[in-house]
């Protein structure tokens, strides 16, 4: 099982300087492959705060990071240095293409700050950077740190996806929706099988209370039997309901 993380780090989304664009395309692209997000943060460029997600990320030993932002060469940008303390030793170590690259491009220029972009922590894979050449890194084929450019980043979210997570069939999905509250049926909720997701969302039509009940499972033959509680109830008590595409 893969709980796929994504950290969006940026004030200025957070103050509406810019416009987040890259939840909707990490939550997309991991779907075209058959998975899901687990969790998404945006966050301030706060050392504090990048510490303590990367931290309670690391804590998960099923933890995949797509990381967007703060690996530039100003001094807000703080994710370099933060994820080798937190996912290596602490220290950073000049990467010998990225450097070589960086040279290459800006000459007498590279100095004294945009080569800090190659201070990568130790044992870092570069993430090619299809616009400029300014790569991004990985750390133990599961945390990706990218740009926050979303014209750089995206390519390199696409190329970790397509190295490191096969494409794998979509979970089988089943839902309806009955003119019952939610609590009528909790009761079928508390018996299902840990490998059922369950999915209960309350609405209010007419000030009358529905629910619609969504259940995902790799297993379908467990899916079909456990959905077939619910039908089995609805019909039993005579409650209206349609199932849902």
């Amino acid at each position: 099982m893969k709980h796929i993380y994504a950290v969006i780090i940026g004030s200025e989304i957070l103050d509406d300087r810019r416009k987040d664009k890259h939840f909707e395309f990490i939550k997309h692209s991991v779907l075209k492959r058959g998975y899901t997000l687990y969790s998404t943060f945006i966050i301030k460029d706060d050392p504090t705060l990048i510490t303590s997600v990367f931290e309670l990320i690391k804590k998960d030993k099923d933890a995949y990071l797509f990381c967007f932002g703060g690996i530039g060469s100003t001094p807000d940008d703080l994710t370099r240095q933060i994820s080798s303390n937190v996912f290596s030793d602490g220290e950073l170590q000049t990467h010998k293409k990225f450097s070589k690259d960086i040279i290459e491009r800006f000459k007498d220029d590279a100095y004294p700050n945009r080569i800090k972009m190659s201070h990568l922590p130790k044992n870092s894979k570069l993430l090619k950077n299809n616009f400029n050449n300014m790569s991004g890194y990985y750390l133990e084929e599961r945390y990706f740190f990218m740009p926050g450019f979303p014209n750089m980043a995206h390519d390199m979210a696409l190329e970790a996806l397509e190295k490191f997570f096969p494409l794998k069939n979509a979970d089988f999905k089943l839902s309806l929706l009955a003119k019952t509250s939610e609590d009528s049926m909790i009761h079928i909720m508390n018996t299902l099988d840990k490998n059922i997701e369950l999915s209960s969302l309350p609405i209010f039509i007419d000030n009358k209370p529905q629910v619609e009940i969504t259940l995902q499972s790799s297993d379908q033959e467990l899916l079909k039997n456990s959905f077939k509680l619910f039908t089995d109830f609805l019909e039993d008590k005579s409650i209206n309901f349609k199932l849902l595409s």
